[in-house]
């Protein structure tokens, strides 16, 4: 079916089905956190989109705010503070979406929530919890911030904060001595990445977008990865594979550089777009601030449209026989 004749509507249907094998591999390896963090996004965006259009005395129109606070709920660390997941959706869809009216935001709304509470909050937005998740009842706790004087023993670094920070141990020892690393990438990370991978496949099949920015993302990641990787030592920045299968790099690749407002709208650049995004990410993974990348490589990719734009649209010269 082609692209075109997709209804809006359906697609949006389509990408909120997608993420489900995402959520359920996140909901195994995390516990009840994911779905608390769905639930209060979900019911933000409801309020916020509901205000708005009152305010504008329009209805709701579409599930685009769902996408976007299901894509932030997935983001976000799970038991972290219910203000934290609020704040998140409440400033993606005011700041970026409704500022600028309907489907004109330059920026993709979902990473301009999280990365203004990745800078105003670092510290919990960088509290992932080990493995095996809480109970219901102490995650509720935990999310209303109920616990008490409860450890902090259920949370860890994740593989990329661990590797960005390493300064002696080598890969082999890091992927041996800490619970934060699997058999190639981030512990669990992995199966999440390859759950995302496989909604973001149906959509492809299905034609809700084209391939071009994922490719390029992924494509441009693995080769950067590729060429700043020395092996196992201590100075080494991980393989392409460790990048791939760690932190939010197929979540970004299908349902974040996809997002089609704010995107790219010829093919060429959408694939340069995914390319720099992926370029990026490694950038900010191995020499940033902040363990993942890929809210601010999208977000200031995002400002490089118009040019990509232009760039995609200029014509080869004639070459005289």
């Amino acid at each position: 079916m082609p692209m075109a004749t997709l209804d809006p509507q359906q697609v949006l249907q389509r990408v909120l089905l997608a993420t489900l094998p995402g959520v359920l591999a996140m909901f195994w390896l995390y516990g009840w956190g994911v779905l608390i963090n769905l639930l209060l996004a979900g019911g933000c965006a409801l309020l916020v989109d509901t205000g708005v259009n009152r305010l504008r005395g329009r209805r709701l129109s579409d599930l685009s705010s769902l996408i976007t606070a299901t894509l932030l709920a997935l983001a976000l660390p799970p038991y972290c503070p219910w203000w934290l997941c609020v704040a998140a959706v409440a400033g993606g869809l005011l700041l970026g979406k409704h500022l600028y009216g309907s489907n004109r935001n330059p920026f993709n709304p979902a990473m301009v929530g999280y990365a203004l509470m990745l800078v105003a909050f670092p510290q919990p937005m960088t509290h992932w919890p080990a493995p095996h998740g809480l109970d219901l009842l102490a995650g509720v706790h935990q999310v209303l911030g109920l616990q008490g004087d409860t450890p902090d023993a259920w949370a860890q670094a994740t593989a990329l904060d661990a590797l960005r920070i390493n300064k002696s141990l080598t890969i082999d020892e890091l992927f041996a001595r800490s619970p934060a690393f699997g058999f190639f990438g981030g512990n669990g990370s992995e199966w999440v990445n390859l759950a995302f991978l496989a909604g973001g496949i149906v959509l492809l099949r299905q034609r809700v977008f084209s391939w071009h920015a994922p490719v390029g993302m992924l494509g441009s990641l693995f080769v950067i990865s590729l060429l700043c990787w020395n092996g196992s030592g201590s100075d080494s920045h991980g393989s392409p594979l460790f990048h791939l299968l760690s932190g939010a790099t197929f979540l970004g690749a299908f349902f974040i550089v996809t997002e089609p407002v704010s995107g790219p709208r010829s093919p060429k650049a959408r694939l340069l777009f995914g390319a720099g995004v992926g370029v990026l990410t490694y950038l900010i993974r191995m020499w940033g601030g902040y363990p993942d990348g890929v809210a601010f490589a999208v977000l200031l990719m995002n400002l490089a449209v118009p040019a990509l734009e232009r760039l995609a649209a200029t014509k080869q010269p004639a070459v005289n026989a």
